[in-house]
């Protein structure tokens, strides 16, 4: 068996460790891993999260220039530690319905449709390990969260992202099943039942998410678990309202991501197309927190809404191909009248690129090589792909020089123009030709690189009053400056609620044991 820097195999005591694995995608292990290592971190361990294997549009950078996925990134941050590429060795960014970008350690390994990756993924077994044993050695407990399910056997040959790790790794495994979605109790039996012995014995015992209602009601089902699984249930966690607040990664999110500001006709109302290949659209997370902002996805199949005070193009993994996709949609229609009516566009990212005259992707870096296509034209500028990508941290102001602010950047093509003499940000050394981005002359176009804008608090509030400013149809601009969220404060409450509910309703004395013994 092939084992960890931290395994058995060494004559040392293996590091601590869990895995929480689910009987299915959006099951919450993602901000079950969150939860617990809040918990746990406030029983004074050092705990560290890690991820195999993600799959996921959504990405953080780290601190040493490297990227993963936004889910681990916000479990570092209830450890109250920074992200490390280690944290997420393989990271799976789709850009198409076949292949994705494949990330090893933080960087750019190369591309590859499903048949290729799954042939190649046992190579990546040991980058995984590696970088397993890298974060276990800072630590006193590890919560290792699965992908998918491991009842997907028809994958589980080549498998590194659940039982194939957990095998490998010699970890012991938790399930969690999703009561909102029905059927819980059949998808945990079931992903029992389909399961080898050997992997079965790892299986300690699952926990029910998401129950809403009286939870008494689901105790006759704990029997039928009991007695079709041998499992016993570690707790029934609760729904909690308030989890909204926390990025998402994966994009079946957005589906629930919309907001109508509450009592507030004069709200300013935002409207993002939601493209199909949407990146990192937590974005947009502290705008659907401000009150007095109505925030809403458009779906493929229904117009940009003709009231909107701004339409905010996100950032894309395909930035061609979702131009392409947007135009089909006729969205670019509604972005021309949304402009000749007065309205305000932002581009963020690919958005950005997508606003320009012309994007050339001539080394065939997103697909198909492209001389130059035709864009939006709604900004001077001209972006050209090229092999590297950009990944950094970025600090500066906003165009007024008056709100201090910190983000990041992703991104393949670098974007260049007239409209480069107006940039919306006046970003420091450290960020990339053209990050800063552009602005039109009459000022009602705008675009940056740097994702993360609005996660700061005086850039927002300054963002959205300079939007009332300029002849929004509201008048909220005093709301904003003068008050409103602390959207980091925000996420910091949530993270400790969340894990308030996980040390009532969890038996983390008993996890924890399990983790121990492994």
């Amino acid at each position: 068996m092939t084992t960890s820097a931290s395994s058995k195999s060494d004559n040392r005591q293996p590091v601590p460790a869990l895995m929480i694995q689910g009987t299915g995608s959006d099951v919450g292990k993602s901000l079950l891993v969150a939860g617990l290592a809040r918990a746990f971190t406030r029983r004074g361990l050092t705990v560290r999260p890690f991820k195999p294997q993600n799959m996921s549009n959504n990405a953080a950078v780290t601190q040493d220039g490297g990227e993963i996925g936004r889910a681990q990134a916000l479990q570092a941050r209830a450890c109250g530690v920074n992200p490390s590429v280690h944290m997420n060795p393989v990271l799976l960014k789709p850009q198409s319905d076949q292949g994705a970008q494949i990330i090893v350690q933080g960087h750019v390994y190369g591309t590859a449709n499903a048949q290729d990756y799954h042939r190649f993924k046992p190579d990546l077994l040991p980058r995984v390990l590696e970088s397993f044993g890298e974060i276990s050695k800072a630590a006193d407990l590890v919560l290792i969260e699965g992908a998918g399910s491991p009842a997907e056997v028809n994958l589980r040959e080549s498998d590194i992202a659940n039982m194939g790790f957990a095998e490998a790794a010699d970890v012991p495994v938790v399930l969690v099943g999703d009561i909102e979605r029905g059927g819980v109790i059949a998808a945990l039996v079931g992903t029992h039942a389909l399961l080898p012995e050997s992997e079965r014995a790892r299986i300690k015992g699952y926990i029910i998410n998401k129950f809403r209602g009286d939870p008494s009601l689901f105790d006759p089902a704990l029997d039928i678990i009991k007695d079709k699984t041998g499992l016993c249930c570690f707790g029934v966690v609760p729904w909690l309202k308030s989890v909204h607040l926390l990025p998402a990664e994966d994009s079946v999110a957005l589906d629930h991501r919309s907001k109508k500001a509450q009592g507030s006709k004069d709200a300013i109302r935002i409207a993002v197309p939601r493209l199909p290949h949407i990146a990192n659209f937590d974005d947009f997370d502290p705008l659907k927190a401000e009150a007095n902002v109505d925030l809403q996805f458009v779906p493929p199949g229904q117009p940009l809404p003709i009231d909107a005070d701004l339409i905010i193009l996100p950032g894309s993994k395909t930035t061609i191909a979702d131009l392409a996709a947007l135009r089909a949609e006729g969205w670019d229609i509604d972005l021309y009248a949304h402009h000749r009516r007065g309205g305000r566009v932002l581009g963020i990212c690919a958005g950005y690129q997508m606003l320009g005259r012309r994007i050339a992707d001539p080394l065939g870096v997103e697909g198909e090589a492209e001389d130059g296509i035709a864009a939006l034209g709604l900004l001077d500028v001209e972006t050209l792909f090229g092999r590297d990508k950009t990944l950094t941290k970025a600090t500066g102001t906003d165009d007024g020089n008056s709100a201090t602010l910190k983000g990041y950047e992703m991104h393949m093509g670098e974007t260049f123009g007239p409209d480069c003499a107006r940039p919306f940000l006046d970003l420091n050394r450290t960020a990339s030709n053209g990050a800063g981005g552009a602005g039109s002359a009459d000022g009602r176009v705008q675009g940056c690189y740097v994702h993360g804008l609005f996660a700061d608090d005086g850039f927002r509030r300054n963002f959205l009053s300079n939007l009332c400013d300029r002849g929004g149809q509201n008048n909220q601009a005093g709301n904003f400056r003068e008050s409103g969220p602390s959207f980091e404060a925000r996420i910091e409450a949530v993270l400790d609620e969340l894990a308030d509910l996980l040390e009532a309703e969890l038996d983390l004395t008993r996890l924890l044991e399990i983790a121990r013994d492994r």
